[in-house]
């Protein structure tokens, strides 16, 4: 399987790598390195801090994507699904056909750059992730994603991935959320309704507040789950939860050092892990800890 190689251009987008320039951050993935991030950032709207280190040497096709990441921008969905594309960053035209049926505009508040290859603030310190990782995620997923299958994503946040996996998982399958903070589970319904009200009326998405970590155990087994936010270690009750033959895709490690890491289950219940890319994602947290009550 192809590893996902995302490379930052510096000077195509200045004002996203500011922070954490670090040399301990440079980590070899299959001859480069990637680094994503997915950082909190508070509810005045500000900015997120993103960060990149790259090493190493391109070669081979591995050339045509060394200036994808962070820099499939546009002005429309359109135009972003199009530049996604036209990086090499979406290469199944299922998950194409999902990100342009499912408009991100919809799915980010008002003052934010929906269409900009960035993550954006959703409101209680949390954020939806940037394009090109929401692609990249869905084209781990795509084999998984199949019509009248059921799939899990935890940490829903402004519940973009749970519309575009109903998208792929077709009218008889199953998309379910899971978030922990209910206002954002309340403006995650808002958000579909104003995209896809169907998905909803018709039951093919439903979204649950509670503690992602332990999963939705009475509608598994789940042949595709997502996390979206890095745990120290891979939750048990995920694994139980996973179909067989399914897939999990989810970042592991501390703040300055994660993989985005694929879980397979195979015919006989076994698990196999790989790792896929060096990212870094905010941490899956206790409610109380991202989002203390006012």
């Amino acid at each position: 399987m192809r590893a996902f190689v995302l490379q930052a251009a510096v000077t195509e987008a200045p004002e996203l790598l500011r922070c954490h320039q670090k040399a301990s951050l440079g980590r070899r993935v299959r001859g480069s390195a990637a680094f994503f991030a997915h950082r909190r950032v508070t509810d005045s709207g500000s900015a997120p801090l993103l960060s990149h280190k790259h090493s190493g040497t391109l070669c081979g096709e591995r050339r045509l994507v060394a200036t994808m990441a962070w820099r499939s921008h546009g002005q429309t969905n359109e135009q972003l699904v199009d530049a996604l594309v036209r990086n090499h960053i979406i290469t199944s035209p299922r998950v194409q056909d999902a990100m342009r049926h499912v408009d991100r505009g919809k799915y980010c508040p008002q003052g934010t750059s929906p269409y900009m290859d960035a993550p954006q603030p959703v409101g209680y310190n949390a954020t939806i992730s940037a394009p090109h990782m929401h692609a990249s995620c869905l084209e781990l997923l795509v084999e998984q994603l199949q019509p009248g299958k059921r799939a899990l994503d935890v940490g829903h946040g402004s519940g973009y991935l749970v519309a575009c996996m109903a998208h792929m998982l077709g009218e008889q399958g199953k998309a379910f959320g899971i978030e922990h903070i209910p206002e954002l589970t309340q403006e995650s319904i808002k958000n579909i309704r104003s995209d896809h009200p169907e998905y909803l009326s018709s039951g093919r998405v439903t979204l649950t507040t509670g503690d992602g970590r332990q999963g939705i155990p009475e509608h598994a087994p789940y042949d595709a789950i997502h996390v979206g936010a890095a745990t120290p270690s891979i939750p048990a009750p995920l694994i139980d939860q996973l179909a067989i033959n399914g897939r999990m895709i989810l970042p592991v490690g501390g703040p300055f050092h994660q993989e985005l890491v694929q879980v397979d289950k195979q015919a006989d219940g076994s698990v196999e892990t790989k790792s896929v890319m060096g990212v870094i994602y905010v941490p899956l947290t206790e409610r109380s800890d991202q989002w203390p009550v006012r």
